[in-house]
């Protein structure tokens, strides 16, 4: 019979971390409960600095943080790169404009967003029609699939059967849906009480604990690194970030199966990957958050200045504390390779994704830390949960039912509709995991395929006044289609790019969908001129909106246009660079590889410096233009609504 790997003080930690939830969600359910704005939102009153910790925290999850390490005993320092498949640097986007765009227009969730941009006309239905689906399958799909993983991680430590005697009839198939079900139940508790404000201290408590983790597990890693020659285990390059034309790295001896998993991953012509890496993440990035729980943070702060805070706050918290962690277990997995290979060895090929278990449960992990770790990690899970569920009760409850059934809901009504929402959403997310052989191969489908019509349209929306509704549509639908249709023409494992497939016919995606935009734009009008002003005075986009700033200075002298674009730009590239430093001087830290530490912190202080002067410096008069756009917004539309009174 199994045992169980967790000591008294491990369970207590987890205990006592259990309570604290419950506590989080009785304490703000009250507070939570006065209008929708205060449980989706928290009210539009929490500071940026808490929501910036509650989003990095949202980012900390189990299955990236599995990933992220198991990427780093391969590939090294070369593994801050590929990160950017997500892509990780779209926080820079939104840090320097994109919040403040998006804070402008004082939405509660992406869909209403559709209709402050195009406006009440038939396109723009169908458009918030499909944003609205796009969230929710997004939404469900990562519940449902969170809440396994999380089941099968905390299975390894905690066996079902030894803790509960009671469920030993249970298939050992649906066991880790046992403990997914058990751990969701109290992300819902708090999340469903205390909406917003209840996620964002709960995140507080969480990164707090991984915290504390992580600088444990980094002063474990090298402590032992002082006694192993880490330079005898890895091959020459996995020190470095540069490559040439091919990634340049060769493992030899006992460890030359990992020369297996770089091929499988499609990463040899690093140079290529690289190439398309950067342009899909520029291009996704540009298109702004999708309608998730990033989204919803954006939109819950105070204003437009403190969006963009919150936002450049994620990267500072959340990249030195996990890249401790994650170089730490990395390290300790190759150090302790010999005694952890039959842990990660799974049908006679190297699960690398099993380093992070088995590194925790090593004795070199002390009891009490190995609580604090599976605490941290379990708090990752529920927080992400929490948010993605907050996120199905905005779009839900705020773009259906108050959109189409209940216009004029009270308080009370809202609170019960996103009580009952929230529950019938775990449930069917749960009835999907529990189907998961059967619904994953559709589910992820459909929305890879979403994802797929995503990038040109939600591009276009910013920067072009002539895009309208219809092409909004269009292009999303447009496309849905190929993304839907090229995997089975491309299957991974008949293609020379291995399980990275996806991300060369990328290119394919996008111009057929950006055709489709252009098709559903110029077949049909405009958008109303009306919605095109309004939206234009509130967020002051640059781009190419000429014809509607004519219009605008016409009827508001004193309007401010957007001149920023270039110094936008060149704060984005600062910042990418920033951030990478971030990333990799962690690592080199707990490398104890001082110098190129040094480096790196060397350049994280000038790009500060660049920011400090070329953005942070200039959020204050952002803040002042946004008030006088929103004025004028304001008094735009009290003249319009005096001259149809009039009519």
């Amino acid at each position: 019979m199994e045992n169980m790997l967790l000591g008294y003080v491990d369970l207590a930690i987890i205990g006592l971390y259990l309570c604290g939830l419950v506590f989080i969600g009785l304490y703000l359910k009250k507070q939570a409960s006065k209008s929708l704005d205060s449980y989706l939102l928290g009210g539009n009153k929490i500071p940026w600095y808490m929501l910036g910790l509650s989003n990095a925290s949202g980012m900390f999850d189990i299955s990236g943080t599995v990933w992220l390490v198991a990427i780093t005993v391969v590939y090294g320092i070369k593994s801050i790169w590929i990160p950017w498949l997500w892509p990780v640097f779209n926080q820079i986007f939104l840090m320097i404009y994109l919040s403040s765009w998006l804070r402008r227009s004082d939405c509660i969730t992406g869909a209403q967003w559709v209709n402050f941009r195009f406006g009440k006309d038939k396109g723009a239905a169908l458009s918030h029609t499909i944003i609205v689906i796009f969230a929710i399958i997004v939404c469900l799909g990562m519940l449902a699939y969170g809440f396994i993983g999380m089941g099968k991680f905390i299975e390894i430590f905690l066996p079902l059967k030894v803790v509960f005697p009671f469920m030993s009839g249970i298939s050992d198939a649906y066991v880790p849906h046992v403990w997914g079900i058990l751990f969701t139940a109290f992300a819902v508790f708090y999340s469903l009480l205390g909406g917003m404000l209840s996620i964002v201290w709960a995140d507080v408590a969480q990164y707090m604990i991984m915290t504390m983790a992580a600088i444990a597990i980094a002063f474990i890693a090298m402590l032992h690194l002082g006694d192993l020659d880490l330079t005898t285990i890895v091959p020459a390059g996995w020190h470095s970030p540069f490559f040439g034309a091919e990634l340049g790295l060769n493992w030899s001896d006992k460890f030359s199966t990992f020369n297996q998993k770089i091929t499988d991953d499609g990463y040899s012509i690093f140079s290529l990957f690289f190439g398309m890496v950067l342009v899909k993440g520029i291009l996704n990035s540009i298109a702004g958050p999708s309608p998730s729980y990033d989204m919803q943070k954006v939109l819950s702060a105070r204003n437009s200045r403190e969006a963009s805070l919150m936002s450049g706050f994620v990267s500072v918290i959340l990249m030195p504390v996990r890249y401790l962690m994650i170089a730490g277990i990395a390290i300790l997995g190759l150090l302790l390779f010999d005694q952890l290979k039959e842990q990660i060895t799974v049908n006679n090929q190297i699960d690398f994704e099993l380093v992070l278990p088995a590194v925790i449960k090593h004795e070199w992990i002390p009891s009490g830390l190995t609580g604090l770790l599976l605490a941290g990690l379990l708090a990752a899970f529920m927080s992400t949960f929490a948010g993605t569920l907050n996120a199905s009760q905005a779009y839900i409850v705020n773009d259906i039912y108050i959109k189409y059934f209940r216009p004029n809901a009270t308080a009370k009504q809202t609170n019960m509709a996103n009580y009952v929402v929230g529950l019938v959403v775990v449930a069917v997310s749960i009835l999907f995991g529990m189907l998961a052989q059967d619904v994953n191969s559709v589910l992820m489908w459909i929305t890879s395929a979403l994802y797929g019509g995503y990038i040109a349209p939600n591009i276009l929306k910013w920067h072009w006044w002539r895009f309208n509704s219809r092409g909004y549509a269009w292009g999303m639908i447009g496309g849905m289609i190929p993304a839907l249709i090229l995997p089975f023409v491309f299957p991974n494992d008949a293609t020379m790019f291995g399980s990275s497939v996806a991300l060369y016919y990328f290119p394919i995606i996008l111009l057929v969908s950006f055709i489709a935009c252009l098709l559903g734009t110029y077949t049909t009008e405009p958008t109303e001129a009306e919605a095109l002003k309004n939206f234009y005075r509130k967020t002051r986009p640059w781009g190419l909106w000429d014809p509607v700033y004519k219009q605008v200075i016409a009827e508001t002298p004193s309007f401010q246009r957007n001149m920023n674009f270039k110094r936008d730009v060149s704060n984005i590239a600062v910042g990418i660079v920033w951030q990478t430093c971030l990333v990799a001087s962690p690592i080199y830290f707990v490398l104890k590889e001082y110098f190129y530490m040094a480096i790196g912190v060397l350049i994280i202080g000038i790009t500060t410096f660049i920011l400090k002067k070329n953005w942070y410096d200039k959020l204050e008069s952002e803040e002042v233009a946004d008030a006088e756009g929103s004025y004028a917004s304001d008094r735009a539309e009290e003249s319009s609504v005096k001259a149809e009174m009039a009519g």
